[in-house]
């Protein structure tokens, strides 16, 4: 299978076709959320990568660039970010917060709601697609 970098246009290309393919299946959010992220030390190109997650809709979405208003930003280097979102490693998340590697402004509360949402089958596997193609 063939692997790409995190974040990557083609590894976009290849999570969009595979977040497509769940449509409504994927994770349901009982509360909408709109958060910008700020990823650093990219190791592919230069400065930082400005992305969001909306959960408006009920479903979780990860993309390019930034939504206004946004209910927090989320600002993490790119390993931290990968382990998070692809490897879907809470300790590292909880371990990065605590060393001042990640720094959250807004409505820290919708964040730690995201968090504590329950496994969803659906997602989980979702989630296991997106390790297979990542580098």
């Amino acid at each position: 299978m063939t692997t790409y970098a995190f974040l990557s246009d083609e590894w976009l290309s290849e999570a969009r076709k595979i977040r497509d393919e769940y449509g409504a299946g994927g994770a349901p959010v009982p509360e909408g959320m709109k958060m910008n992220l700020v990823i650093t030390e990219v190791p592919f190109r230069e400065g930082s990568i400005d992305a969001h997650m909306d959960s408006t809709d009920g479903l979780i979405e990860v993309e390019l660039g930034h939504l206004q208003p946004a209910d927090l930003q989320v600002r993490l280097d790119y390993l931290t970010a990968k382990a998070i979102l692809v490897e879907r490693d809470p300790q590292t998340g909880i371990l990065a917060f605590m060393n001042g590697r990640i720094e959250v402004e807004g409505d820290i509360g919708k964040l730690m709601t995201l968090q504590s949402l329950p496994p969803n089958p659906e997602a989980q596997e979702m989630a296991e697609r997106l390790r297979r193609i990542t580098a």
